[in-house]
């Protein structure tokens, strides 16, 4: 029998690829929600921009992002779940050592705003505990899932010393899209503060594989530089770091 996520895929992979694309630019739900729960959507400073990257690790498909940011000479924060974190020790602690900031996704990639109280704060605390225990690091930032929170995940964040965090622009990279389309709907909203949404694990889209992303990841840094912008991690923009 096939399982909810795959009955979701299917369902989405019904519609029309240019319907779906304006019904993700155009979702007026997110925004509201967002308002109800508020979050980071843009960094203070005009001058900087950021790179998030969320549901890896990925195994070779979060090694070809990290490649790729090398190349770009860019540091970035990557929203992992505690559930691969556990998967993948090593390759958390490379992401660590080659510069990136772990962040927070959940332990799982649930819809955290549909969860009862006392089962979404162990769903946050057990991610928490897991990047802290596999990187060292207690996170500071959480993106949930689908970017869907609520009012009582924002007070959960509060009592957990956690920051919300949403983006300003992403690159649509959870489905079959080629490279140009990924870092051409980023930028065309990145603009100055901007936080980029990008996936480093192809494990809950229509894809197969990441690397349009990773492929993409170059022309974003080269362009968001070419405009004046210095990429930074979510922390590096906080602590004024250039």
């Amino acid at each position: 029998m096939p399982s909810r996520q795959q009955l979701r895929r299917a369902a989405r992979g019904a519609i029309p690829w240019p319907i779906r694309q304006r019904l993700y630019d155009r979702d007026g739900g997110r925004k509201r929600r967002w308002r109800l729960a508020p979050g980071v959507e843009r960094l203070a400073d005009e001058r900087l921009a950021a790179l998030t990257f969320d549901d890896g690790p990925g195994g070779k498909d979060t090694r070809a992002v990290l490649d790729a940011l090398s190349a770009a000479e860019a540091p970035a924060t990557f929203f992992v779940l505690g559930e691969h974190v556990l998967e993948q020790p090593d390759l958390v602690r490379e992401i660590r050592d080659r510069g990136h900031e772990l962040a927070l996704h959940g332990m799982t990639h649930r819809r955290h705003d549909r969860l009862e109280e006392g089962e979404a704060e162990e769903e946050l605390r057990r991610g928490m505990a897991a990047i802290e225990e596999v990187g060292g690091q207690r996170p500071r930032w959480y993106r949930p899932p689908f970017g869907r929170s609520s009012p009582l995940l924002a007070s959960i964040c509060k009592r957990l010393e956690l920051t919300l965090v949403y983006w300003t622009a992403w690159g649509h990279d959870w489905e079959p899209v080629p490279s140009s389309h990924v870092a051409g709907t980023v930028l065309r909203d990145l603009g100055p503060g901007g936080i980029a949404l990008l996936h480093d694990s192809a494990r809950y889209g229509q894809r197969g594989d990441v690397r349009a992303t990773a492929d993409a990841v170059p022309q974003i840094a080269t362009a968001a530089r070419g405009s004046g912008l210095t990429l930074v991690t979510l922390s590096g923009a906080l602590n004024g770091e250039r």
